[in-house]
């Protein structure tokens, strides 16, 4: 098989579809996390957020934003966002699945849709909101290598990541850490059936009760 039909039959099982949607109202938002094949292996597509944006500027992040009146759901945030970001046309993405939501340090609930996109695509970056398009190995997310992790970090359960990743093809360094490293690690173990080489905080083979446990405690602080 394949390795972009086996990674999609993978990560289907990961679905969460409706599950989450007896939560109560939140201010909603998701990201999309890209997949792709480049040169035999999967990588992920990731942005670098402007600087003259009000939130998080300058940080490495995927395409998304909050949820709009006229989004249907999460897919739709997430595919017109990565449109207007980067320029990726929804009709280009073909969405895999959708993971478990995750309550950020500004009280959005973020959900994460991952699909595919063709290695050929050509990011138009806009650049009120993104400096820099650039893909990752998926497996980078899985090193100890280039990993660092901070304990004890305010407000959060588990370990703080952080990775410091060299674009071998613009020499750009990036900073990834945060929720998006987070997310790059979950969608790594889960894609790629291994096991990273450092402690991530969940179980990398059954991460749903891990996460609805965070979620579920967040909420009752609400």
């Amino acid at each position: 098989m394949h390795i972009k039909e086996k990674t999609i039959a993978i990560l289907k099982q990961f679905d969460i579809g409706k599950k989450f949607s007896y939560l109560p109202v939140l201010p909603k938002a998701s990201v999309l996390i890209p997949l792709l094949v480049k040169n035999g292996e999967l990588h992920t597509l990731m942005t670098l957020r402007s600087k003259r944006l009000r939130t998080s500027a300058g940080e490495v992040c995927f395409p998304g934003g909050k949820r709009e009146p006229s989004d249907q759901d999460d897919v739709d945030t997430a595919l017109r966002e990565a449109q207007e970001e980067i320029g990726l046309p929804p009709d280009d993405v073909q969405v895999v699945c959708t993971l478990f939501p995750i309550i950020n340090k500004s009280g959005l609930l973020v959900t994460p849709v991952v699909g595919f996109i063709e290695e050929s695509f050509c990011p138009n970056p806009n650049p009120a909101e993104v400096s820099a398009v650039f893909t990752v190995p998926l497996d980078f997310f899985t090193s100890q290598k280039d990993h660092y992790a901070a304990h004890g970090a305010a407000g959060l359960v588990g370990p703080l990541h952080s990775f410091h990743f060299v674009d071998p093809d613009s020499r750009g360094q990036y900073h990834i850490w945060g929720l998006t490293a987070m997310l790059a690690i979950l969608v790594a173990a889960l894609a790629l059936r291994k096991k990273p080489e450092f402690d991530v905080g969940f179980d990398s083979e059954d991460p749903l009760s891990f996460f609805q446990q965070i979620l579920h405690r967040r909420l009752n602080k609400l």
